[in-house]
C-alpha cells in the first residue's frame, strides 16, 4: 500500500491513520471472507496481511470464511454435480461430509497457516467445536443445510482474550450429532452480534450496494436500516444482494454498530475501510434515535 512513496509520505500516511488506530484498539471486528473473494492467491495474501496488521495494532479480529468454489470443485472431482435451490447448495449426507472436509479442513487450515506465516497468532475453529454454532434443518428440500438455533460464543471469547485470531468455518451441529452447512453471511451476523462487535465487514466479489448494478460509480457509501428497506422496495437491492443486506440488518439488530459490504478483490480494502477517511464499500448503520 505504501510502495512508491517517500519515507516522509509514508510517515504522513501512518500519522493520518493514528486516530483510527486509537478508535479500534481493543475493539472487536468480525470479517466475513466470502468464497468468491478468495480465489485470487495474491489478494488472499494481502487480506491476511491486513488482518495481521490490525491484530498487531490491538484490534480483536475474528475471521469467518466460506469456501463455495472449493466445495464445488471437490464435489466435481469426486463425481458429484453441485445443485442449488434459491441460491443455497443442496446438501445430502455425502455432500455435507465434503463440506466439512473442505471448510473445516483444507480452507480453514490454509488461512490459519497464512496468518501465522505473516506474524499473526491464529487458531482454526468450526461451528462444531464447543457447539459454537447449533442448527436444525432449514428446508427438507436442501438436506443438511442448517438454520441457526444457538450461538455458544465462549470458545471465540476465550481465544480473543488469549490474544489469538479465531478463524471460523461455517459448519454447524445439533444435539443428535448431525452436521449442517450454514450460510456464511448468516453465521457472521450472529457471531458478530454475540460478540457485540464494533464492525462486521463482509468481503465479497461486488463493490457494495449500487443504484445501477452495472455502474460502479453509483455506489451508495452509507445507508441506514430504513433506507435499506426503501431501496429493496424500489428494486435497487435485489437478487443475491437481498440476503446479504438482510444479514447486515440482523447484525445491526443484534448490537453490531456498523456493517460493511465491500469488494474483497480490491487490494487492502480492509485497511481502506478501517484506517482511512475514504472507506470502502457500503456501510449499513442503525436508524438515528428520534428525540
Amino acid at each position: 500500500m505504501l510502495n512508491g512513496l517517500s519515507n516522509a509520505d509514508r510517515a504522513e500516511v501512518l500519522t493520518q491513520a493514528l486516530p483510527y488506530i486509537k478508535q479500534y484498539n481493543g475493539k472487536t471486528v468480525v470479517i466475513k471472507y466470502g468464497g468468491n473473494a478468495m480465489v485470487n492467491e495474491t489478494l488472499k495474501l494481502q487480506v491476511m496481511e491486513d488482518i495481521v496488521l490490525l491484530w498487531l495494532i490491538g484490534v480483536k479480529v475474528v475471521l469467518i470464511h466460506g469456501g463455495g468454489p472449493e466445495i464445488s470443485e471437490m464435489m466435481q472431482r469426486l463425481g458429484k454435480q453441485p445443485e442449488f435451490i434459491d441460491g443455497l447448495r443442496v446438501t445430502d449426507k455425502e455432500t455435507v461430509d465434503i463440506v466439512q472436509m473442505v471448510l473445516a479442513g483444507k480452507v480453514n487450515k490454509t488461512l490459519v497457516n497464512l496468518l501465522e506465516n505473516r506474524g499473526g497468532r491464529a487458531v482454526g475453529l468450526s461451528g462444531i467445536d464447543g457447539h459454537l454454532i447449533e442448527a436444525r434443518v432449514k428446508d427438507r428440500r436442501l438436506g443438511y443445510v442448517g438454520e441457526i438455533t444457538a450461538i455458544n460464543i465462549g470458545p471465540v471469547r476465550d481465544l480473543l482474550e488469549r490474544g489469538y485470531i479465531p478463524v471460523i468455518s461455517t459448519i454447524a451441529c445439533d444435539r443428535e450429532g448431525n452436521t449442517y452447512n450454514i450460510n456464511g453471511d448468516t453465521a457472521a451476523a450472529q457471531i458478530a452480534g454475540a460478540l457485540g462487535a464494533e464492525r462486521l465487514i463482509t468481503m465479497t466479489d461486488i463493490a457494495g450496494i449500487l443504484r445501477d448494478k452495472d455502474d460502479i460509480s453509483t455506489l451508495i457509501p452509507e445507508i441506514t436500516v430504513s433506507e435499506a428497506d426503501n431501496l429493496r422496495r424500489e428494486g435497487v437491492i435485489s437478487g443475491g444482494m437481498i440476503p446479504k443486506v438482510e444479514c447486515c440488518i440482523e447484525a445491526i439488530k443484534q448490537g453490531v454498530r456498523h456493517v460493511i459490504i465491500m469488494d474483497g478483490r480490491v487490494p487492502h480494502s480492509i485497511l481502506m475501510e478501517l484506517l482511512t477517511d475514504e472507506g470502502a464499500g457500503t456501510m449499513v448503520s442503525g436508524d438515528p434515535e428520534r428525540e
